[in-house]
């Protein structure tokens, strides 16, 4: 799914529920929803949301990897990623055939 397809979808999914917005709109408050989601996740290295998952920061450790063209080993410096965790609804949900 684009961004383009998921503010068509939410766009839809707001009218059923008798709330107009332009797309315009739907675009803006998408990305204002990823914003403060970024943001949580980088001042509190945690995000829950009930019935869908939670994200958080992890801690990847400085480790020696190999350069695939060369052999030569290489280090590789500690970094931080982000995890997520599904919540038990959404992965029956997702195992549902």
């Amino acid at each position: 799914m684009t961004k383009s397809d998921l503010i068509n979808a939410v766009n839809a999914a707001a009218a059923e529920k008798g709330i107009e917005l332009t797309k315009k709109d739907t675009g803006e408050l998408i990305d204002i929803l990823f914003d403060t989601v970024s943001t949580t996740i980088k001042e509190d290295e945690r995000f829950s949301y009930p019935n869908f998952g939670t994200f958080s920061v992890k801690h990847r450790k400085a480790r020696e990897g190999r350069n695939p063209r060369t052999g030569n080993t290489i280090k590789i410096p500690a970094s931080y990623s982000v995890g997520f965790k599904p919540a038990p609804s959404l992965k029956d949900l997702v195992n549902e055939k």
